[in-house]
């Protein structure tokens, strides 16, 4: 009889088992129509993000970010859908739904935080915001569609919004500037700048008159007379803005800026650059032991450059041979944009049959090599910008052109692999094109996953079949101590007190740049607490996992499937995608 009992307890707690493991691996319907609802609602908030993703409902709103109504508005959401959250049971869900909701929770949990800090005291910076983003977007070459009278109509909606933008950004520059939070003063002279390139005159020159010059053939006569009436009575308008923020910056603020580089300056900026931190990294590093990381990795990158170095038979100290490959003729090779697009074209080519080596998923996403956007130009490094869901629009690879005669070609491999492929077009496009993710998961960002991978992918150059000259090589060794330096020089900069010359002179005196490179690279910094930390942070993960489990596998290992499991399920914080990725190993042993 006990034996008889025995076998049933067995039994039912087998069953009871088989059906916990069958409910875990089916979604949690509830919990998708939160998902769901959240990614709606918050579109609201964030209309120029649903445009790029083509959620056209607020195609016609420009975010004023910057007001009191907006920020409360925005807070009271975010406290409302954590509260939601935690009213699920995160070990009822299946592997992808917990996923979803430790991405979402940390998300939220963050932003809530986030809101000790008085961002909108600063809203203008010289590489992002929304003074900059208004004509990139009204260029008609970017996510805002101009394909019908309703999608040019809303781009006016959006430049009427864009005054009291400015009225709200004037008012809180001059509450910063009573509280000490305000920008340092080389950084306001390059907003001035960038401002001035947007005031033209001249309106049919506007960037934002490029629509106009574009207009469908399919309007009628009479929708495009009224259209070039209102968009240069628009247009007139959003230059009168831009010279009041620039009137405002050159008489007022300018006098008011801090000499000091670092936001430790500023009321509560220790501990916002520690928040920073971790959100960027999303880790628990402190600033130091980050500035220790950095220091270790120049060393050892350093060492790999001198080794080049001798290979090629240069007479001369490191910084000398950092002078000759950005300066020397020989490695200028272009006479004209084209030539340097055409230049990148050559290393898409050659990276391409190697590709299917190291990837089993390809995106469908359209890809491009474009010239950057002469507006911005100037101020601008090369970036990648992502295609649409629905495939109108590519995923477009921007490099910076400035002057074709002297753009030096080592480091264009490296640069291309980050940038475009397999770097972020393949992360962002595979991301957005998996039917298996919720939709906010779809465009979510974790800076120290996105850019780590795209800084992995460098060091895959000679597995795809580039970094075969060794002036190349010593590119990439350039570009993967570009962002070893950072750990360095943000911590300095925003936690140790370095100075801006301080932090340019270590640049200059352990990577190949120049210094007006140099410059434009610490003033991001300065302007962007914490985003430029994300980079090798990730790298090195991905690559320790890399690692470990190729000790750990042996000839299991496989880098296809390594890589594609990586990004199987999109950005995650550095702690998620660890705990993802030891679960996978454990199914391939």
């Amino acid at each position: 009889m006990k034996k008889s009992i025995g076998l049933l307890l067995i039994l039912f707690f087998f069953v009871l088992a088989c059906t916990k493991k069958q409910a875990s691996n089916e979604s949690n319907k509830e919990f998708a129509a939160f998902l769901a609802k959240y990614w709606d609602e918050n579109a609201q908030f964030d209309p120029i993000g649903a445009t790029s993703r083509g959620d056209l409902r607020y195609n016609n709103v420009l975010p004023n970010e910057n007001s009191v109504d907006y920020r409360l508005k925005v807070k009271v959401f975010t406290e409302q859908k954590l509260a939601a959250i935690k009213q699920f049971d995160r070990e009822t869900l299946n592997d992808n739904d917990k996923i979803s909701f430790d991405i979402l929770k940390r998300d939220l949990e963050m932003s809530l935080e986030g809101f000790e800090f008085q961002d909108e005291l600063i809203p203008m910076q010289q590489f992002w915001g929304t003074y900059l983003t208004l004509p990139q977007i009204g260029s008609g070459e970017s996510s805002q569609p101009f394909k019908t009278v309703k999608d040019y109509d809303d781009f006016l909606g959006r430049l009427k919004d864009f005054t009291p933008w400015c009225d709200s950004a004037i008012v809180n520059m001059k509450v910063g500037m009573q509280k000490g939070a305000v920008l340092p003063k080389p950084l306001a002279e390059k907003v001035i700048q960038n401002l001035n390139g947007l005031i033209l005159k001249n309106i049919s020159k506007s960037v934002f008159y490029g629509p106009i010059n574009r207009l469908p053939a399919s309007f009628s006569d009479v929708d495009k007379a009224r259209l070039k009436v209102d968009y240069t009575k628009a247009i007139s308008e959003t230059n009168a803005n831009y010279e009041k923020l620039a009137t405002f910056f050159k008489t007022v603020y300018l006098p008011k800026t801090r000499l000091s580089a670092g936001i430790d300056a500023i009321p509560n900026g220790k501990k916002q650059y520690e928040f920073l931190v971790r959100e960027w990294t999303t880790t628990n590093m402190t600033p130091d032991e980050i500035h220790q990381l950095g220091l270790r990795e120049v060393a050892r990158i350093r060492a790999e450059m001198e080794k080049v170095k001798t290979e090629v038979g240069f007479k001369g100290d490191l910084k000398a041979f950092f002078k000759f490959t950005q300066s020397d003729k020989q490695f200028k090779i272009y006479k004209t944009p084209a030539d340097v697009l055409a230049g990148f074209e050559k290393i898409h080519q050659a990276i391409e049959p190697q590709l299917k080596k190291a990837f089993g998923s390809f995106p469908k996403s359209k890809f491009e090599i474009r010239r950057t956007e002469a507006f911005r130009e100037a101020t601008s490094s090369a970036e990648y910008v992502g295609g649409s869901p629905d495939g109108s629009r590519p995923g477009i690879f921007y490099t910076p052109i400035l002057d074709a005669k002297n753009f030096v070609y080592p480091g264009m491999e490296s640069l291309f692999l980050h940038e475009a492929i397999p770097g972020h077009h393949y992360q962002t496009s595979l991301q957005m094109e998996n039917s298996n993710l919720p939709e906010f998961r779809k465009f979510y960002w974790a800076g120290a996953y996105g850019e780590g991978w795209a800084l992995y992918c460098e060091s895959l150059g000679k597995e795809l079949g580039v970094y075969t000259n060794p002036y190349q090589y010593f590119g990439a060794l350039g570009d993967e101590m570009h962002r070893a330096i950072r750990l360095v020089v943000d911590t300095g900069i925003h936690a140790k007190g370095w100075s801006r010359e301080k932090a340019i002179d270590y640049s200059l005196e352990n990577e190949p740049t120049s210094m007006q490179a140099a410059v434009a690279e610490i003033e991001r910094y300065m302007a962007i607490p914490g985003q430029a930390l994300s980079y090798k942070i990730g790298a090195l993960k991905i690559r320790e996992l890399r690692t470990r489990y190729e000790k750990e596998l042996g000839t299991k290992f496989n880098l296809a499937a390594f890589h594609d499991e990586i990004l199987k399920d999109g950005c995650l914080p550095i702690e998620i995608l660890e705990n993802k990725m030891n679960t996978w190993v454990k199914t391939i042993k």
